[in-house]
């Protein structure tokens, strides 16, 4: 069993901002929300985060309903990384990461040798293993980013939600974390703006406008120049990769 939505509805100051959505990812793989600014991906999220409460349907975790679940139970099962997340203290990259390890402390303290094991190998994962020492308000856009991200491996979980996790990174560092993202055992739900990365990464994707579900399933059965042009407002021409067989985007200029 994995994390699902049935019919998830919210509105926020008056705006229905995800309208009747249902999720339901194949356990162990990748799925990539899409769509422009404001179409509902940040806030279909934190529903399934649990952040919020929809005003209609059900977020399930296991079959059961999300809201009557303990946090801690949540945290030792889904892990989020924001798109925004700061913090006033000056803490290092090793303190941020040992965050990750909140949910599986017991009234006992917990097990300190698991806990800097899951730190070093998630540090790893994400090639910041020469900056743990490092302060935060030191860190580049991009370190902070896979900061948070170590942060959320820590966490040990098997469902991993991704707000824009490629924002700020270079492309080598794209690809990367994408790699790593896609490689690890669990089930992760992405959302990105990169059309390409998506198809290039995600197992299948979801196209929201307007807070509905205008599509999904396999990239390549997806992304077509018509759903292109109709989500995103843009031309474009889109083919097939020969070796892969996923497919690559072009835009067209005006």
């Amino acid at each position: 069993m994995t994390l699902a939505a049935r019919d998830l509805s919210w509105t926020r100051s008056g705006t229905l901002v995800v309208d009747g959505v249902s999720v339901h990812p194949e356990p162990g793989r990748t799925l990539g929300l899409l769509g422009p600014n404001g179409s509902g991906k940040s806030s279909l999220l934190r529903l399934l985060h649990g952040l919020v409460r929809p005003d209609a349907g059900l977020v399930t975790l296991d079959d059961e309903d999300l809201a009557s679940l303990g946090r801690r139970r949540v945290a030792r099962a889904v892990a989020a990384v924001t798109q925004h997340a700061d913090t006033e203290v000056d803490i290092t990259v090793r303190e941020v990461v040992r965050l990750g390890r909140i949910p599986h402390r017991t009234a006992f303290g917990g097990d300190p040798a698991a806990d800097e094991a899951a730190i070093d190998r998630a540090l790893e994962h994400v090639a910041l293993t020469d900056r743990a020492d490092r302060l935060w308000h030191t860190l580049s856009g991009g370190e902070r980013q896979r900061a948070q991200i170590a942060r959320a491996l820590a966490q040990e979980p098997r469902e991993l939600l991704l707000d824009e996790p490629t924002n700020h990174l270079d492309i080598r560092h794209q690809l990367d974390l994408l790699e790593l993202v896609c490689d690890l055992p669990v089930t992760c739900i992405v959302a990105i703006h990169d059309l390409n990365l998506a198809a290039m990464y995600c197992d299948a994707v979801m196209v929201l406008q307007s807070g509905r579900v205008i599509a999904a399933g396999a990239p390549a059965d997806v992304l077509t120049a018509e759903l292109i042009a109709d989500v995103y407002g843009v031309a474009a021409e889109v083919r097939r990769d020969a070796r892969t067989g996923r497919p690559v985007i072009t835009f067209l200029r005006r």
